[in-house]
């Protein structure tokens, strides 16, 4: 459960970012839109259970990093550095028990 609520943090996080980091119209609804989209097609190719590419757990934990860590970066960008730190930690955490259950 807590990993699902972490994705969509991070998909919400990046829209987010793309709506208040860039000016509107253009950019920042390109970007709030895109950005998000993009992720969530990287996650259902690649890492949610029903992906389409099988990855093995390194591979799977790569994109786990890439996702998670845009969010946190985004959030630092936009200057909340509580807020990345915060959910920097519970992801990290949550990243490595969900991994050593997947390499048992």
């Amino acid at each position: 459960m807590l990993r699902f609520v972490l994705e969509l943090f991070a998909f919400i996080s990046l829209g987010l970012w793309g709506f208040i980091a860039w000016p509107l119209p253009w950019p920042g609804i390109l970007f709030g839109l895109a950005t998000p989209a993009f992720a969530i097609l990287v996650w259902a190719l690649f890492r949610s259970p029903q992906a389409v590419f099988r990855l093995d757990p390194f591979g799977k934990a790569l994109i786990e990093i890439a996702i998670f860590g845009s969010a946190a970066i985004a959030w630092w960008d936009l200057g909340f550095p509580i807020i990345t730190i915060i959910f920097g930690v519970v992801a990290t955490v949550s990243g490595v028990i969900s991994g050593r259950k997947e390499l048992r």
